[in-house]
């Protein structure tokens, strides 16, 4: 099998290419980017008999077409999110599956139907979160025969020793997408009462709730993280349930400096009077703060996961955890996001490849994917999900 690899340069590519090097149906990877040359920084830890370097510039929509109907089997798309557009187009008209870690609703109006009519599948939601969270959600709810609640908290956060900023956060992820997410607006179900939370809310103490996780010590706390509701309707649970959440995970503390800079306007798009019209707080933030917040050679990122599905089972009222919990491999150096990102591409797109996930248009990871396979392939990739299945009160 033969992948396209666009983006191969960056963080979380490396560990889709490290994966599919060491898959035995791989034949050949294509890694592009604009300087693909610097993937050879890792190269120790791959088989380089099977990566073939492509300088592109992804804006070029005709190259990009060219490239992915060189026998390409499956593309996975890395690049950063303003590129989602002119890729997703590219691989409808080269009639070849794609895969990304992004959320479906970045993908452009009507994609779903030039893909169906070409036979060509799209399946966004890859990732991590979103990613595992939707394919364990999914799994969670297919258990049961009536769900009331659905939550799912995600984040990945340093450990306790290379915590040194009043963040307590470093980057395993572009600094100007985490940035963005902070503006975007979320949305909960509070005892069946629908709630939108404004983006500059979202970190307020009433929205912020803590967590206990197991093996972790030291105080969590979650915050809320895009709607919630969009897939409670893909999943079909909308009419049963009562409440519902996605949070993303960090210590406790991070939420209240985010909530008093949102509330001075540190994430403005408008112009500084007096300043460069190219300086707003938004770029300021971007480019202060990021080269603070890098990992050191041998510190750790820690991803953690819990989502929690509860409703009717044979006339029983019982809840379904699913707890993740992954370190940094200092051996390869792949953060825990780079692996739980990459490994999630990967395992999808050679599931595509091979035919396990069949269809055509945009799949979903909530109901798309194999969930006992997908489990079972990322336990071999030493990323394991603890289930636990209780009875519970009816709410």
């Amino acid at each position: 099998m033969k992948y396209l690899v666009l983006g191969a340069a960056g963080m979380q590519a490396k560990a889709v290419i490290y994966d599919l090097c060491r898959s035995p149906n791989v034949s050949e990877i294509v890694c592009a980017d604009v300087q693909a040359d610097h993937l050879l920084r890792f190269g120790e830890f791959l088989d380089l008999s099977k990566i073939r370097l492509k300088n592109l510039d992804a804006r070029n929509k005709a190259d990009l077409v060219a490239l992915m109907r060189d026998q390409v089997d499956v593309v996975i798309d890395l690049l950063p999110i303003s590129f989602i557009g002119t890729v997703s187009e590219a691989a409808v008209e080269a009639g070849v599956p794609l895969v990304n870690t992004f959320y479906a609703s970045a993908l452009p109006e009507g994609i779903h139907e030039k893909a169906a009519a070409q036979n060509v599948i799209i399946m966004p939601e890859a990732g991590l979160d979103p990613g595992i969270d939707l394919i364990l959600c999914g799994y969670g709810v297919s258990q049961l025969d009536q769900v009331y609640e659905l939550h799912s908290y995600c984040g990945g956060i340093p450990e306790p020793s290379a915590i040194d900023n009043p963040l307590k956060y470093k980057l395993t992820w572009i600094w100007d997408g985490v940035l963005i997410s902070h503006k975007r607006p979320g949305k909960i179900m509070k005892n069946g009462v629908v709630i939108d939370i404004p983006a500059e809310e979202q970190h307020a103490p009433q929205w912020v709730e803590t967590l206990e996780f197991p093996g972790i010590d030291g105080e969590l706390e979650m915050i809320v993280n895009g709607d919630a509701m969009v897939f409670a309707d893909i999943l079909g649970i909308s009419s049963t349930l009562r409440n519902s959440s996605r949070r993303y995970i960090r210590w406790s503390g991070h939420a209240q400096l985010w909530h008093a800079l949102k509330q001075m306007q540190f994430l403005s798009d408008e112009p500084v009077a007096g300043l460069s019209p190219s300086i707003t707080p938004h770029a300021f933030m971007r480019a202060h703060l990021e080269p603070q917040l890098h990992y050191k050679k041998e510190e750790k990122d820690i991803v953690l996961m819990r989502n929690t599905i509860t409703g009717v089972k044979d006339n029983q009222d019982v809840r379904i955890t699913y707890d993740l919990i992954d370190y940094r491999d200092t051996n390869t150096g792949l953060f825990a996001m780079n692996r739980t990102v990459g490994f999630t591409a990967s395992i999808v797109a050679q599931m595509i490849a091979r035919g396990d996930i069949r269809g055509s248009g945009l799949l979903r990871t909530t109901k798309d994917v194999p969930y006992l396979s997908f489990i079972q392939e990322l336990q071999n990739r030493g990323i394991v999900i603890q289930e636990r299945v209780h009875p519970t009160v009816s709410l």
